[in-house]
């Protein structure tokens, strides 16, 4: 069971986290892509509905990436199988701590 746990924890530090954290950022830029094209474009009313969908799928994909940790932190913590012995997001983001028994 320790080496599962070694491993998980591995998968979630080295490749789960750096995927959510990435879309996080991309749905982030889409976001404040869409602010600037509501703003900048106000007299024009398709730029306008442009940046509001934009604005829209910012927001939805912020979301579900949050969502996403949820996720993750409940089964993690149904299945006991926690990283570091946490089951917040912090300890889903943290790095694994090795302790000695």
């Amino acid at each position: 069971m320790a080496k599962l746990n070694t491993f998980l924890g591995n998968v979630v530090t080295q490749i789960i986290n750096p995927i959510i954290l990435l879309l996080a950022a991309v749905a982030f830029v889409a976001f404040l892509w869409g602010v600037f094209e509501f703003i900048a474009n106000a007299g024009d009313e398709t730029k306008r509905k442009e940046g509001k969908s934009a604005i829209l799928w910012g927001l939805v994909g912020l979301v579900i990436i949050f969502g996403a940790y949820g996720i993750i932190n409940v089964a993690l913590g149904a299945f006991t199988l926690s990283p570091n012995g946490s089951t917040t997001v912090q300890g889903v983001l943290a790095p694994i701590h090795q302790t000695t028994p």
